[in-house]
């Protein structure tokens, strides 16, 4: 392992360094996605935009790079026992192709209402799925009793410093891609990609301001960052963004993103939608409502108006036909 990111079972905070090290691992594995652009969305909210198409990534999300950073630091004693993850899709789809790739084997903890395509795509790359019930199971318990009882390595969606490195490639090829931004706007869940990103965009780009965007009743993030301190939600209700369905910022990504944020705009799943419209549109790209986050809170006008060229993170698109359908009506 590498020095300064994991002593044990004891999780230390990534740096910088550690996301350059992660470039170095996932180069020839992670594709460099583009930057798109659409005249026609620049003249809709008054300012360039350019959108980070991790969407076309790997199993449709940004979640390959950090799985793949994770498990391919794992010991040959650790890959032979397997890994078990827990996750409403595309973070479970990372593991599961990272894992086919690395030749490990793959357990993974699903919610039974877990989007089809998510669910077929972890299946294609071989992975066996545990369903449980998200409103009256613990993900994090039955992943640990099988972790407890297989000895395999438990691998977190966010929580974890190889992921938040992994992630953080996402904000490297933003810094390195020749354009200077005023802001970036980041969807954000536990909050791996955020912290990942503040850091390559910390050190490379600092003069970037950087936002998050949640599903209104998941904002945990908004909250915790006017209370100056990691706040819960309360019952938040359904929300078509499965994929960023978090009750509290994460141990590690809290610090890094307190820090980092400018400030965080909370979007509704007909902002999302709209988003996903757009995006199909404007962009030929397929966004899922949580992957549509950030463009959301973009097109809707919540970014102040000082800010001239921002780059915008399509995070996910594994959607549903029928969630995509919506879209196009809606």
């Amino acid at each position: 392992m590498d020095k300064s990111v994991n002593k044990g079972s004891v999780m230390v905070t990534p740096t910088y360094e550690n996301v350059l090290e992660a470039a170095e691992r996932l180069d020839g594995h992670a594709r460099r996605t583009p930057l798109l652009h659409s005249p026609e969305i620049d003249a809709l909210v008054g300012m360039e935009i350019h959108f980070k198409a991790e969407c076309l990534q790997h199993v449709g999300a940004f979640k390959y790079r950090g799985a793949r950073n994770r498990l391919a630091v794992m010991s040959e004693a650790e890959r032979r026992r397997g890994v078990v993850a827990f996750s409403s899709g595309n973070h479970a789809q990372g593991v599961a192709r990272a894992a086919r790739e690395l030749g490990i084997d793959a357990l993974m903890v699903m919610p039974s209402d877990a989007p089809e395509v998510k669910v077929a795509g972890v299946r294609r790359d071989g992975a066996d799925i545990i369903s449980y019930d998200r409103h009256t199971e613990s993900r994090e318990e039955i992943a640990e009793r099988i972790s407890a009882r297989d000895g395999r390595t438990i691998v977190p969606s966010y929580d974890d410093p190889y992921i938040i490195a992994g992630q953080g490639t996402v904000g490297l090829e933003i810094a390195r891609s020749g354009l200077a931004f005023d802001a970036l706007v980041t969807c954000i869940g536990g909050g791996g990609l955020c912290a990942g990103i503040s850091l390559a965009m910390g050190a490379e780009s600092p003069d970037t301001d950087i936002f998050g965007s949640e599903p209104k009743g998941y904002n945990d993030h908004q909250m915790s960052l006017r209370a100056g301190t990691r706040t819960p939600i309360g019952d938040p209700g359904p929300t078509l963004c499965d994929a960023i369905m978090t009750p509290i910022p994460g141990e590690l990504t809290w610090p890094i993103n307190a820090r980092s944020l400018t400030d965080v705009f909370d979007v509704s799943d007909e902002d999302c939608l709209l988003a996903m419209r757009l995006a199909k549109t404007h962009l030929d790209v397929t966004l899922e409502p949580g992957g549509a986050a950030a463009m959301a809170a973009v097109v809707t006008g919540r970014l102040p108006k000082r800010y001239k060229r921002v780059a915008v993170i399509l995070s996910g698109g594994n959607v549903d036909p029928e969630i995509m359908a919506m879209a196009l009506g809606s």
